[in-house]
């Protein structure tokens, strides 16, 4: 006998339009708010691009353009749900998780480091302009030392305001401006020309807004912070080095005062065909493997400007070969992995017993004791960890003050690595009491029950029953705990800063771990060298990884014997 489908009141009988799920359709705010937010992204990746291409990062400019068309097709229909959730994850995995991985192990093979960050054609431009000598008879332009808005002071990028006096010959910042920009937008009121050069090149300074001083040079611009002139000498160095290129033909601005600056020739002359560089002298420069232009004859330094190359393996055979290197860090390997086991076994072990004394039913008032002890844990380390350096002092310090001691707990390599792991206690030790708690009160209390009827002490039922159950929970937790002071960077810089240094070494401390030595080699140094930091990160990375893997099977094998 058949049955006959009697269709619900309202309904056509058709089936529902695409994209309508039951029938129900989508009310038009909610795709106005969809299409919004797509183009909001699409907008915000679009001038990311534009960033992009203009520094000339095309790698960065596929990555954006990826992410932006994955966002159209998967937010553009109501097909691919599971994307959906799934898409702003791997974005976020790709942006801050393995695209720093690949660009450091990319550097790693390169000597990118002071004086080595430009590429070759930058480099020779630089090193043209570095040799500009000014010509007697060459006229001078008002001059003001300034930084964008918004940027410190201290490391922002220096930037020259100039100025051609009405009466002056403007001729050549008129040339070199021409390619970036209208230059009948940047004359003032008063006949000034304005220009802002940068060790990128020279454009037009636009008018308006722009006060200019009785002397001839700018006070205030928009966008720019002028710089005092105490502000500048404090970065004379920069100031003096820097050298705005001007055209093709070498030519550049540099400072002659601190108010004023001329247009000079490049007396270093570089040879295409022969890929050589020439100065007035007629010392020839030639280029070498290592980046940089050498002396033809061996006799001298080479030029300061050079560029990034490939150096395959060499930065990581520095680490382990290089005497002067692999002695350093062995040492502060030993201390890497010293340094966590112990504090992960003293905080462990305290937050444990701690936690196991106040998860006693009989004892009163837990919660205001289970509230003090995480204060440590509340506290931001940065506050915490210059409080323990200051107690720490041998002369004024808390510690020695109430002890009687006169130990010099961060002068003395031994009782700086102890005052670390008391440090560490005090920050770590909350942390692990959380997490004891919150096992041990998830641990069923038949179990010990049993035990306790099969005749088991307390310490038995600890030991044999508690413990492993409690492992099991929080195993995970201490090999976590393991790789994060592993790379406890903000500890050491704060506490010991890597020291005490012997030995008249100041790149290897007693008390440095691997990353804040990778931070030392990179931005520290004399000679900061990112590619050899990179190289030591990269061995981090592996080490870590290496560590984490044995410690989640010893936890895998420990769950399943529980």
């Amino acid at each position: 006998m058949s049955q006959s489908v009697i269709d619900p009141p309202g309904s056509t009988g058709e089936p529902p339009a695409p994209g309508t799920g039951d029938g129900v359709r989508t009310p038009a705010g909610v795709h106005a708010a969809r299409w919004a937010l797509i183009a909001a992204a699409l907008l915000g990746l679009g001038y990311a691009a534009q960033q992009a291409i203009e520094a000339g990062s095309w790698l960065i400019v596929t990555v954006v353009a990826f992410i932006a068309m994955s966002i159209l097709v998967v937010y553009s229909t109501q097909r691919f749900i599971p994307a959906k959730y799934l898409l702003p994850g791997l974005i976020l995995l790709v942006l801050f998780q393995i695209w720093p991985i690949v660009y450091t192990a990319a550097t790693a093979f390169t000597n990118y480091g002071d004086g080595h960050t430009l590429s070759k054609d930058e480099a020779i431009v630089a090193a043209q302009a570095q040799s500009v000598r000014q010509d007697p008879d060459a006229p001078r332009y008002g001059m003001s030392v300034a930084v964008p808005e918004g940027e410190p002071i201290e490391t922002g990028e220096l930037s020259f305001l100039l100025t051609a006096t009405p009466t002056a010959d403007a001729e050549e910042l008129e040339e070199g401006a021409e390619e970036t920009g209208d230059t009948g937008e940047n004359v003032t009121a008063d006949g000034y020309q304005l220009f802002v050069g940068t060790e990128e090149g020279l454009e037009p300074l636009a008018a308006e807004g722009v006060s200019v001083r009785a002397n001839g040079t700018v006070e205030t611009a928009p966008g720019y912070r002028v710089l005092n002139l105490l502000e500048a000498n404090q970065r004379s160095r920069e100031v003096t080095d820097l050298a705005v290129p001007v055209g093709e033909s070498g030519s550049a601005v540099k400072a002659a005062t601190t108010s004023q600056a001329f247009v000079g020739q490049p007396t270093m002359v570089y040879d295409e065909e022969a890929d050589t560089m020439t100065n007035a002298e007629g010392k020839v420069y030639v280029a070498s493997e290592t980046g940089n232009f050498v002396p033809e004859d061996g006799e001298g330094a080479a030029l300061p400007a050079g560029w990034t190359v490939n150096v395959g393996f060499d930065n990581f055979l520095t680490i382990f070969t290089d005497p002067a290197f692999r002695g350093g860090f062995l040492k502060i390997f030993a201390w890497n992995l010293a340094f966590p086991i112990i504090s992960v076994a003293s905080t462990f072990v305290l937050g444990m017993l701690l936690a196991i004394l106040f998860n006693d039913p009989r004892l009163k008032g837990k919660g205001i004791y289970r509230s003090l002890l995480v204060l440590p844990y509340a506290l931001p380390v940065f506050v915490t960890g210059l409080i323990w350096a200051a107690m720490f002092n041998q002369q004024f310090g808390l510690i020695n003050d109430m002890t009687g001691l006169n130990v010099n707990w961060l002068g003395d390599p031994w009782a700086a690595r102890l005052a670390l792991i008391i440090t560490n206690l005090w920050l770590g030790f909350p942390y692990m009491f959380l997490i004891c708690t919150g096992a041990l009160q998830s641990i069923p209390t038949d179990v010990k029950e049993a035990a306790a009827v099969d005749g088991a002490g307390p310490l038995r039922t600890l030991v044999s029953v508690t413990m492993p159950l409690l492992l099991v929970a929080v195993g995970p937790l201490l090999i976590a705990s393991f790789a994060f002071n592993f790379n406890n960077f903000t500890l050491i810089y704060l506490v010991t800063d890597g020291g005490p240094f012997v030995d008249g070494n100041s790149l290897v401390g007693s008390t440095d771990l691997l990353i804040n030595f990778s931070y030392r080699i990179a931005l520290e140094s004399g000679n900061p060298n990112i590619g050899l930091a990179s190289a030591v990160s990269i061995v981090i990375f592996m080490l870590v990884g290496a560590i984490s893997y044995v410690g989640f099977r010893q936890s895998k094998a420990l769950e399943e014997v529980n």
